[in-house]
């Protein structure tokens, strides 16, 4: 089973995932378009959050960093007036120092992530979407600024002028993602930001070619007018689209086979998805604890069986 992931939401199906598959029959395409250098370091938030997540030390209070983690060098550094926008746990700091030190070794962020992941005992197959830089810009009143910056510095509060995906279009799919999408046939597109989790994903020249030839899921992470966290409304506002199920699935309907929103959305209309050639299906997609989210796990790989 492929995941596409990005940001809290994917890797809280996951982790439903995992109470029914075992974790080597898992394999997780991860977003890199919020990835920064901060400090001299190369930080990949989403494949860190996936790594913790497998690896058993995920906070799942947030959804992101190493439970218990502590802040002594962010908090000396911060004393010696070197003020990081990415409050990186010590922990956390020090899976990102082995990374830069493996990239500049020469391995390539998949090499590095493979090499991460297996120091970790991890079994499942944890991929970068590509090798190459693409990253998440916006552009706003005083100019543009990576997406870390708008959403973790800055709260999201900038009027967003536009909003692209640098590098994007030069970009490869990472050659290990290539060959696993070759070989499998089940994709599911996880209830992440549609514009920052996903969009990045999809955004690589090869992948749509791809997933069209694939049976595809996608889980919306809106619901009514409003996403259950993070700034996908805004953003989403900003590139014209509708901020609601109807505008995720407009997204995605170039690859998508069945939408699935959540029960509780009485604004969707599931004539409109079918009427994009997507089988709508509404399920309970608020995965509070982890009876919730294998019940989604378990409900959407029954919904394979209908494709």
């Amino acid at each position: 089973m492929i995941i596409l992931s990005g940001g809290t939401g994917s890797p809280k199906l996951i982790d439903g995932l995992r109470q029914i598959l075992p974790d080597e029959e898992i394999t997780v395409i991860v977003n890199t378009g919020e990835d920064i250098w901060s400090s001299e370091v190369f930080i990949t938030p989403d494949i860190d959050t996936v790594l913790y997540l497998f690896a058993g030390i995920l906070d799942k209070t947030k959804w992101w960093s190493i439970v218990g983690d502590t802040y002594n060098t962010y908090d000396q550094m911060k004393e010696l007036g070197q003020n990081e926008f990415l409050m990186l746990g010590d922990r956390d700091r020090a899976v990102n120092l082995v990374r830069t030190k493996l990239m500049k070794d020469g391995l390539t962020l998949t090499e590095a992530t493979a090499e991460i992941a297996n120091q970790f005992g991890i079994k499942a197959n944890i991929i970068p979407m590509s090798d190459e830089i693409v990253t998440s810009m916006i552009e706003t009143p005083d100019g543009k600024i990576h997406f870390q910056e708008f959403w973790v510095t800055k709260k999201g509060a900038p009027e967003i002028l536009s909003f692209e995906y640098e590098g994007a279009k030069n970009a490869k799919l990472s050659p290990a993602a290539k060959k696993i999408l070759e070989k499998e046939d089940c994709v599911i597109i996880g209830p992440s930001n549609p514009m920052t989790s996903i969009g990045p994903i999809l955004a690589l020249p090869e992948i749509k070619e791809i997933l069209k030839n694939k049976k595809v899921i996608a889980i919306s992470p809106i619901i009514g007018n409003a996403p259950v966290s993070g700034p996908a409304g805004k953003l989403m506002a900003s590139k014209g689209l509708e901020v609601s199920s109807k505008g995720v699935a407009e997204l995605y309907q170039e690859v998508v086979d069945i939408f699935v929103y959540d029960i509780r959305d009485d604004l969707i209309d599931p004539k409109e998805v079918e009427a994009m050639g997507i089988s709508a299906v509404a399920l309970d997609t608020m995965m509070t604890d982890e009876r919730k989210r294998k019940e989604l796990a378990e409900n959407i790989l029954k919904l394979f069986e209908k494709l």
